[in-house]
C-alpha cells in the first residue's frame, strides 16, 4: 500500500510497506534545492518520526539526476524562500538548511541515497547525511561551493573527512573538481555501484533485508554506530552496552541472569 503521494510537491513521499520513499521532484532543474524542497524535506522527515512501521527511508530523484545542488538562478534572484519561516541572521538561516539534512541522519531507521546522474553540491552534502549511499555505474558526484564563493555548510566539511578521510575530502572540496562513480567506490564514498538498469533492484533487495531485521536491534545499533563517530572508544563501549541491554528480550536476560549466578 502506498501512502501520502503528492507528485506536485517539490518532494514525494511515499510509504510502501515498511519502506517510506522520499523523491527529490524538481526534475525540470536536475532536483536543485529551492526554499520549497527544504521545508518539504522537512515535513517528510517529521511524517517518517511519527510512523514506526518505517523501517528503512530511500532517498532518490526524480528523472535523470539525484540532485544538482543549489538552484543558483533562483537564489540569485529571489533568495532562499522559506514561507513563513523567519530567520534572526544568516547563521540562523544556514543552520536550519544544515538542520534539515540532519533529520535524515537522526532518524531511527536506515536512510538509503538512492544515486543516479548527478549528485552535486547540496546532493552530495544531502547524501552524506544517509547511512547508506548506492549509485548507477553512470553517476556523477561533486561539491563544487568554493568555485562559487561559499563553504559547504550543510555538513560537507563535517561529515566528507569523517567518510573518506580528511586529505581526500580537502581534494574535493579545494578543487570542487567531479568524479565518476568507480572513483567514488575507490574512495568510500558510495557503498556500491550498479548498472543504471539494475540499481532500482538492488536497492530494493538491500532495503527489504534491512526491513527484515528486527527493528528495535537495527534502530539501537544505528545510534551506536552514530555514537561511535563523536565519541571516545570508552564512552562508546558503554553507550553500546546500555542500547544493547534495552532491547535483549526476557527469555536472554534470564539466561544472563543465570550465568551470573553461576
Amino acid at each position: 500500500m502506498i501512502e501520502n503521494n503528492f507528485n506536485d510537491h517539490p518532494v514525494r513521499f511515499e510509504v510502501d510497506g515498511n519502506v517510506a520513499i522520499v523523491t527529490l521532484n524538481r526534475p525540470d532543474k536536475a532536483n536543485a534545492f529551492d526554499g520549497a524542497m527544504w521545508l518539504a524535506l522537512e515535513e517528510a522527515a517529521e511524517k517518517i518520526i511519527l510512523n514506526d512501521s518505517v523501517r528503512v527511508v530511500l532517498i532518490t530523484g526524480a528523472g535523470k539526476s539525484f540532485c544538482g545542488g543549489l538552484d543558483i538562478n533562483l537564489a540569485a534572484t529571489e533568495g532562499i524562500n522559506l514561507g513563513k519561516k523567519t530567520m534572526r541572521d544568516g547563521f540562523d538561516t544556514l543552520r536550519y538548511l544544515s538542520g534539515v539534512f540532519s533529520m535524515y541522519e537522526k532518524l531511527p531507521v536506515p536512510v538509503i541515497a538512492v544515486i543516479k546522474g548527478g549528485c552535486i553540491g547540496l546532493g552530495l552534502e544531502l547524501a552524506l547525511a544517509c547511512d547508506i549511499r548506492l549509485a548507477s555505474d553512470s553517476a556523477v558526484f561533486s561539491i563544487p561551493e568554493v568555485a562559487f564563493g561559499l563553504v559547504p555548510d550543510c555538513g560537507g566539511t563535517q561529515r566528507l573527512p569523517r567518510l573518506i578521510g580528511p586529505a581526500m575530502a580537502k581534494e574535493l572540496i579545494f578543487t570542487g573538481r567531479r568524479i565518476d562513480s568507480r572513483e567514488a567506490l575507490r574512495i568510500g564514498l558510495v557503498n556500491h555501484i550498479y548498472p543504471a538498469g539494475d540499481l532500482d533492484n538492488e536497492v530494493a533487495k538491500m532495503a527489504a533485508e534491512m526491513a527484515g531485521q528486527a527493528p528495535a536491534v537495527v534502530q539501537a545499533s544505528k545510534r551506536c554506530i552514530n555514537k561511535a563517530m563523536n565519541t571516545t572508544l570508552e564512552a562508546g563501549l558503554d553507550f553500546e552496552t546500555s542500547a544493547a541491554e534495552s532491547v535483549l528480550g526476557e527469555k536472554t536476560k534470564t539466561i544472563i541472569k543465570h550465568n551470573r549466578r553461576s
